[in-house]
């Protein structure tokens, strides 16, 4: 594990995106990619990832990836998220995604998340804007 994927790792543990399991697996200004055990937890009936764990999966790399791109001790939160829905995730397998930059702005970053099943077959598409929200004094 690389330093910067260590770090986001920590970073990210001890909060909601630590608790529904996402692990960082590659962490780099232009691409920041996860995966998470799509576990009953996550679930709705009859056994398929919920579409709001599929949301916070792709709204985690999102915030993760601006991080990246922004100077220290400025922060950054979501201001709009789009997801299309193609297939679901099924109980019991591993879902990943990779996020890479549509925009990446001085006040906003655009984001596009691809969310993958176990077998490749594309789950879902998000697209979000985040804004760069500057120090508190």
């Amino acid at each position: 594990m690389s330093d910067a994927v260590a770090d986001v790792q920590q970073r990210i543990d001890e909060f909601f995106p630590g608790t529904i399991g996402i692990r960082i697996t590659e962490a780099f200004p232009d691409r920041v990619v996860a995966a998470v055990d799509v576990t009953r937890g996550l679930c709705t009936v009859p056994g398929v990832m919920h579409g709001g764990a599929v949301m916070a999966l792709a709204d985690t790399l999102g915030g993760v990836a601006t991080s990246l791109n922004i100077q220290p001790g400025y922060g950054t939160t979501t201001i709009e998220s789009k997801t299309n829905f193609f297939a679901p995730g099924v109980e019991g397998t591993t879902v990943t995604a990779e996020c890479v930059p549509l925009h990446r702005g001085r006040r906003t970053m655009v984001w596009e998340t691809r969310v993958l099943g176990a077998d490749g077959r594309l789950l879902a598409k998000v697209t979000q804007t985040q804004i760069v929200l500057e120090p508190r004094s």
